[in-house]
């Protein structure tokens, strides 16, 4: 935290100054506090809106999950400054309570506005309209610390919980979408109906953009892939595998689709591991076992309407590089702790939710701004976090102007200094 010293005091966040840095050039806090409607009485503000939201999320990225963490952080000389206040003589920084309340002050159209500025936030990331995404679609546990409401018991994780959603950009990995959920297998209406919002958004912006969408076979639902190929949507899902599946699936191709692939069912296709079998030069062998402790092969099923590529490049390739996205709700959830959603509301955890991805934006840019060459690059962001943020600095403020003093023997200093000059926002 913080330590009094001669000429100035002495913080152990010192690298909250690049998520600053990182925040100005998305004005991500602005965008989100527009969003909120604020019902105070303007003569009577001390914290604005955006300080408030933006000292929230730099507090996530620093690892201070919990509000209870700004008590201590509100007079915190880096995290101060980083909000664009002066370290000494410059006004504390909001407390837990007035945190708390602004995460249950919206109700249920300003938490869907927010979700939009997150979705806007990644179609802007585009400095032109893309060919193609594609977006890997996921859920995650989340155990809840009572008895939230939307909780729910899940018999498979054997815990009372959440099942967010999580949409990732497959290409960059930046994060699209989060939407808070109960405890239970999400339906195939569920699904359509939150693709096709997000559809409808990003084709109001990208009408040209073709877009594959890719999931396990919790998403591989009748009601998805008819509603994709109604749309012109490409997809890629997982069916689970079953023994009359596996019988079924043996027959000629002509008897080899999944009934409910819909009238378009010649276009799906499923593959065979060729360690196993040979794959026909058709293409449509459909079994490709999943090996594990069993006594049986188990399968795994892939159902695609793409109408190019072999079956393996299907399965192999396209499907098979769905566990990317695995990693990105890790770090997500394990390293900005996402599931921290104690809050009794659904709303207000939504709002949370919002602000850990907030989070996970400044830390995402804060990769991306480190040199290719270097071996911080594709660093996860706990790394990030223990060699960047984490740093001891002497703030000193002087009447012209305020100085950052960081050790001699900083190992990444030239790599600090780099990070700062390609995320300063460029002159007139």
């Amino acid at each position: 935290m913080t330590a009094a010293f001669d000429g100035g005091r002495i913080t152990s966040d010192g690298g909250v100054m690049l998520l600053a840095a990182a925040e100005r050039r998305l004005q991500l806090a602005d965008r989100l506090a527009a969003a909120i409607h604020d019902p105070r009485d303007p003569e009577r503000v001390t914290h604005a809106m955006a300080d408030i939201l933006r000292a929230r999320i730099f507090a996530i990225a620093c690892g201070y999950e919990d509000a209870n963490d700004l008590d201590r952080l509100r007079t915190d000389p880096a995290f101060k400054l980083a909000c664009g206040r002066l370290p000494d003589s410059g006004l504390d920084l909001c407390s837990q309570p007035t945190c708390s309340r602004v995460e249950n002050l919206p109700d249920l159209r300003p938490v869907v506005r927010l979700g939009w500025v997150l979705v806007d936030l990644w179609l802007l990331s585009y400095a032109a309209p893309p060919k193609s995404v594609t977006l890997d679609i996921d859920d995650t546990v989340d155990v809840v610390h009572g008895h939230q409401q939307l909780s729910l018991f899940n018999a498979h994780y054997d815990e009372r919980c959440f099942l967010p959603i999580h949409i990732y950009d497959a290409a960059t990995g930046r994060p699209v979408s989060m939407i808070l959920r109960p405890g239970k297998t999400p339906t195939g209406k569920e699904i359509r109906s939150h693709l096709r919002r997000l559809v409808r958004r990003i084709r109001a912006r990208w009408p040209a953009t073709r877009i594959l969408i890719r999931g396990d076979g919790h998403y591989g639902r009748a009601e998805v892939m008819a509603w994709c190929e109604n749309n012109a949507i490409d997809y890629v899902f997982g069916l689970p595998g079953t023994r009359f599946s596996s019988v079924s699936l043996m027959k000629p191709p002509t008897t080899s689709a999944p009934p409910h692939a819909g009238a378009e069912a010649g276009a799906a296709r499923l593959c065979r591991d060729p360690i196993q079998g040979k794959i026909p030069e058709d293409g449509t062998s459909p079994l490709r076992p999943h090996r594990g402790n069993h006594p049986r092969p188990r399968h795994r099923f892939v159902v695609t309407n793409l109408d190019k590529g072999s079956a393996a490049h299907v399965c192999n390739v396209i499907y098979c590089a769905r566990g990317q996205a695995e990693n990105l709700i890790k770090m997500h959830k394990s390293q900005l702790a996402s599931d921290r959603t104690s809050c009794r509301s659904p709303i207000a955890n939504q709002v949370r939710l919002v602000l850990h991805t907030a989070a996970y934006w400044l830390m995402l840019t804060l990769r991306e701004a480190v040199p290719k060459t270097h071996h911080l690059s594709n660093a996860e962001f706990a790394t990030l976090r223990l060699r960047l943020l984490k740093l001891g600095a002497r703030v000193i403020e002087t009447v012209s102007r305020i100085r950052l003093a960081f050790a001699a023997a900083c190992p990444e200093a030239s790599l600090f200094r780099q990070i700062a000059l390609t995320l300063q926002p460029a002159g007139p």
